[in-house]
């Protein structure tokens, strides 16, 4: 099992969220989060924002299906080709779950 988070601008949050429950992966976690990328912000006119509100949305897949479910997300939150600000997506390995209403370590 892996964890991926990705990071993504909030106007694309609802249209990931479609992308992965059409491609059967349902089950997530959205948190809205704030940050800066390599650009260290924006800058229009004299004013500096020096964070941004993005929304990291969290879920743990096989690894077998972690191609697909990159590839669900990355078509989905991308708004051009090499449009700085349009996020990152993290893999990390999920040692162990359980199931907090019934104990239940899943396999």
């Amino acid at each position: 099992m892996i964890m991926i988070r990705a990071i993504v601008r909030p106007e694309k949050t609802t249209e990931v969220m479609k992308s992965l429950l059409d491609a059967g992966y349902p089950a997530l976690t959205k948190i809205e989060v704030a940050g800066r990328g390599k650009q260290r912000g924006l800058k229009l006119g004299q004013v500096i924002y020096d964070e941004l509100p993005k929304e990291m949305i969290m879920m743990v897949v096989p690894e077998a299906d972690k191609e697909f479910v990159i590839t669900a997300i990355m078509d989905s939150a991308r708004t051009g080709e090499g449009t700085f600000g349009d996020g990152k997506i993290f893999i990390s390995p999920v040692e162990e779950v359980y199931t907090v209403s019934s104990g239940v370590k899943e396999a």
